[in-house]
């Protein structure tokens, strides 16, 4: 492997004419000039004679825009970190004397004014061999290029040589250099850094599910968003049409990886909580821990199921429809036959009740047709909206509003024990019905947990719009009954389920991943896992994986590929100026802190980073050159990574959990968040787990 030298942006270009970076400078400023070019052709788009009316022009302006923002030149970003030397032409591998191409790879295709490609899309498929090749398997490679910058200015690269026998393989600098930078700011794309094994996960097709088990620093976020970018690249037609969702656990996380689609040119994935997904009402309250843990068990679909069929009232007396001077008797056993049929079919109650009054019309037709008449599809509609067809089917079949439904199982404890019989015990139905009876659904303190219930039920009166692909990130923290409410949203598209079970924190996280699939509706999902850490360092993950056994004991622990060990020191100390001295110290360095504490402790964090006069920022506020100091909640932290991270009192963070376990497991969450170094500050006794 050979690497160039590292020229100062600003040296000049005619001293350096032979010289190969001097080449890649100026393909650089070129393909960024072709890029403008193709972004103004847009923008001068002349519209005016194909457009027929103002809705025609509307939509083809909103896509006129789109399109310019996705040709965006990000000056600090690369508009290509690779080159690709293909051996032969393709199809003509064999052929004696046959050119290789080449090929500059970056994040978005970029043409010339002839349309011919001066960067090529990471997600082509000439692009692959960039991720996947190697001196074993070098894909017809002879050279592949890797570029180093320096903000928007190409500084440096690295050749290696697949084709030649007699060059080792070493590990690339620049690619270590790119994990390593530090990070301010949002989330950043991994575009230069993918590796074989997240770059086959990221190229799996749309029609199957994937899930992705992945320890800290793996990158299992990044290759979810990375794989939605991928198929929006491959299938973006029939994606247009059924749409994308990255679903996240907070608003905190989603802020932070918002610009990670965007920089790759994908503007159009919507990003949401659970709790977006299901906002029927306004949640106002929460759950004690063993009254969420009954209402997010599966059981409760059952349980909602019985209480919405319940309405169902089988006919005791004929309907007798008025057309004219005739008269058309529909008899109570023919109604309940009809009735019963429903039923058996087990379609969602709003579609059954719908059709019910369509079918008393076909038996009333058929009568009409066996006394000679010929009525029609209109005859049949009429008979449908027949006044005593409409009271029959009010009588038998009544609408059924979902949020009621939820507010009279949870209050009416007669209502309750009818529906959850056999199902839940006595004292776990006691355990979720209210203390206090509610008057209505608004002035009805709801919690997370309702909402989803709601949802459910609202799935069993009508369908719930079901979307292409949905990326679900930390999922290890979701209740059966919230993956019920993820799966709904995927039912005739595919998901990417991503997590880690080490990092599961609530009192209902996933125990096993075959569990989580059942429950999502995926069981054919394949189950990837990723062990090889980029982010922590090794000194980090080496002490973090000592509560492993503890808290996940059959997982793999992550396996840096880091070669800088990074910064890791504890220090005892019994005031919280410790604290603050070490926020302070690590300031000094280039990129962000996170300070991470107890819950609990953040008032008093925050109130002597303030006497200090050290400002800070909240989770979800982007971090700036000026203010590179976070303050994180540890029930935030999950997701979020930082350069540098204070954690304040391990004990406290274990503490702060309804059980030790759990406890345990928000603590591993906390010490993985260290990019380049972690400093862990204590008055209290460390667990006994870290010991």
């Amino acid at each position: 492997m050979s690497t160039a030298p590292d020229y100062p942006s600003d040296y000049p270009s005619d001293a350096l004419s032979d010289d190969p970076l001097s080449r890649e400078r100026t393909h650089l400023g070129e393909s960024r000039a072709a890029l403008r070019a193709m972004r103004e052709d847009v923008e001068n788009l002349d519209i005016g004679d194909v457009t027929a009316n103002w809705v025609n022009a509307e939509v083809l302006h909103r896509q006129i825009g789109e399109r310019i923002k996705a040709l965006a030149d990000l000056s600090h970003t690369p508009l290509f970190f690779g080159r690709l030397d293909y051996l032969h032409a393709p199809g003509a591998e064999k052929a004696e004397g046959a050119q290789g191409e080449r090929f500059y790879i970056g994040r978005r295709h970029v043409h010339d004014a002839d349309g011919d490609p001066m960067v090529i899309d990471w997600r082509a498929p000439v692009s692959q061999p960039f991720y996947r090749a190697s001196k074993k398997d070098p894909m017809d490679v002879g050279l592949r290029r890797r570029f180093g910058y320096t903000g928007g200015d190409l500084t440096a690269y690295e050749d290696e040589h697949l084709s030649d026998p007699a060059e080792a393989a070493t590990t690339s600098k620049l690619l270590q250099q790119e994990i390593e930078r530090p990070r301010v700011g949002p989330m950043r794309d991994i575009v230069a850094t993918i590796q074989p094994e997240q770059d086959e996960i990221v190229r799996s097709g749309l029609s199957g599910s994937v899930c992705v088990q992945g320890g800290p620093g793996t990158g299992k976020t990044a290759v979810g968003l990375h794989r939605v970018a991928y198929l929006l690249y491959a299938h973006r037609e029939r994606l247009a049409r059924t749409g994308t969702l990255v679903i996240g656990p907070n608003k905190s996380f989603l802020h932070y990886i918002e610009q990670v689609l965007p920089a790759l040119g994908e503007l159009e994935v919507k990003q949401a909580t659970v709790d977006d997904l299901v906002a029927h009402v306004e949640v106002r309250g929460s759950d004690e821990a063993a009254a969420a843990v009954i209402k997010g068990d599966a059981r409760m679909a059952e349980v909602l199921r019985r209480a919405v069929r319940s309405h169902v009232t089988l006919p005791t007396e004929q309907v007798v429809v008025v057309r004219g001077s005739r008269r058309w008797r529909v008899a109570a056993y023919e109604l309940e036959e009809i009735v019963r049929e429903l039923l058996d079919r087990d379609i969602r109650y709003g579609a059954a009740r719908e059709a019910l009054p369509q079918r008393i019309a076909h038996a009333v037709l058929v009568q009409m047709e066996r006394s000679g008449e010929a009525p029609d599809d209109r005859v049949q509609d009429a008979v449908a909206r027949n006044t005593a067809v409409k009271a029959a089917v009010k009588a038998i079949w009544p609408p059924v509003d979902p949020a009621k439904l939820v507010l009279r199982l949870l209050s009416d404890a007669g209502f309750l024990a009818a529906h959850a019989a056999g199902i839940l015990d006595e004292d776990e139905q006691k355990e979720i019905l209210w203390a206090k009876p509610v008057r209505s659904v608004k002035s009805a303190t709801w919690s997370p947990a309702d909402a989803v219930l709601i949802d459910e039920a609202n799935d069993l009166v009508r369908r719930t719009h079901s979307l292409g692909h949905v990326v679900l990130d930390e999922a290890q923290d979701l209740s059966p009954m919230q993956y019920r409410a993820v799966g709904r949203r995927c039912t005739t598209g595919s998901a990417t389920v991503l997590g880690d079970l080490a990092q599961g924190t609530t009192p209902w996280a996933t125990r096993s991943w075959d569990e989580a699939l059942r429950h999502l509706g995926k069981e054919e999902a394949v189950v990837e896992e990723l062990t090889a850490g980029f982010r922590v360092p090794t000194d980090v993950i080496t002490y973090a994986s000592r509560l492993l056994p503890h808290i996940a004991p059959g997982l793999t622990p992550v396996a840096s590929v880091r070669e800088n060990p990074g910064f890791f020191e504890v220090r005892p100390s019994a005031a919280d100026s410790a604290v603050v001295g070490a926020c302070a110290e690590l300031l000094r360095n280039e990129g962000s802190i996170g300070l991470i504490a107890a819950d609990a402790r953040i008032p008093v964090l925050a109130e002597a980073l303030t006497a200090a006069g050290l400002t800070y920022l909240e989770p979800g506020e982007e971090t700036t050159a000026q203010t590179r100091l976070t303050l994180v909640p540890a029930s935030l932290a999950k997701g979020l990574e930082y350069d540098y991270v204070v954690l304040d009192e391990p004990g406290a963070v274990v503490d702060g959990e309804p059980d030790e376990r759990t406890g345990l497991r928000r603590l591993y969450v906390a010490l993985t968040r260290a990019v380049s170094g972690l400093i862990v500050t204590h008055a209290a006794p460390l667990p006994t787990q870290l010991a």
